[in-house]
């Protein structure tokens, strides 16, 4: 015989482990938020964009081929941006104490589709360095590629600023107590399922009914020894004033 659960014993089951469930979820959310605020580093970012302009010598004629070229031309500058040809100079003038590939992390160069902008990020625990290496980066490519690859069309859109109020960009507290809330209730809720699921102790008539698979024809009530007792001495008492009288 199949074994069915109805969405009344879910619903039980769920009713009879809440203190468990809510607990797990607000230990995740607390441990969260304990992480997110006092262990993690915050880390603030800083962007700076460069302009990729066609080549003077190019002719002002909508040219497929050209357009092309010039896309995989940025493809190749957001390569170059992060050799160490370019991260050594930076390192070097300011005076940075880490190694190329320690700074090559803290970068990330993009270029939006059909776009002649790169945004050169960068990430940091100090917005003020960050914003510093994201200059020095834009900056030293823009002198070096004049002799990398003889040309001369690169320029400086936008300079990294640090705001008056930085926040940083992770971690997000609310967001990680968020998802710990999440995660939490979901544990909590299959916990509920397991205890309840490797419970084999009989607690109803409605238990002996599943185990057994026969109807119930009768119960015995669960009387109290103190209930039992009372009932005892008030029926001698009785008697014992009966014989008196009579």
């Amino acid at each position: 015989m199949e074994e069915t659960i109805s969405l009344k014993e879910l619903m039980q089951t769920l009713r009879k482990r809440m203190t468990l469930i809510v607990l797990i979820t607000v230990a995740a959310m607390v441990l969260s938020g304990a992480v997110s605020f006092f262990v993690l580093t915050p880390i603030y970012q800083s962007s700076t964009q460069l302009l990729v302009n066609q080549s003077k010598n190019d002719q002002p004629v909508y040219n497929p081929s050209e357009i092309q070229t010039n896309l995989q031309l940025i493809n190749t500058y957001n390569v170059i941006i992060t050799t160490p040809r370019i991260l050594d100079k930076v390192i070097t003038d300011l005076n940075l104490e880490m190694t190329v590939n320690q700074l090559k992390d803290k970068i990330s160069v993009q270029s939006a589709k059909d776009s002649q902008v790169v945004n050169i990020t960068v990430q940091d625990p100090d917005p003020n360095q960050a914003a510093a290496i994201a200059n020095k980066v834009a900056e030293v490519f823009e002198g070096d590629i004049v002799d990398l690859m003889n040309v001369d069309n690169v320029n400086i859109l936008t300079k990294a600023e640090v705001g008056a109020k930085a926040s940083p960009v992770k971690p997000q507290p609310l967001l990680n107590i968020l998802i710990a809330a999440v995660v939490g209730l979901m544990l909590g809720v299959g916990l509920a399922f397991l205890l309840d699921y490797f419970d084999n102790t009989v607690k109803t008539a409605e238990d002996i009914e599943k185990l057994l698979e026969l109807p119930m024809l009768g119960a015995v009530a669960n009387i109290e020894d103190q209930k039992i007792q009372r009932k005892v001495n008030s029926s001698r008492g009785a008697r014992v004033r009966s014989e008196q009288v009579g």
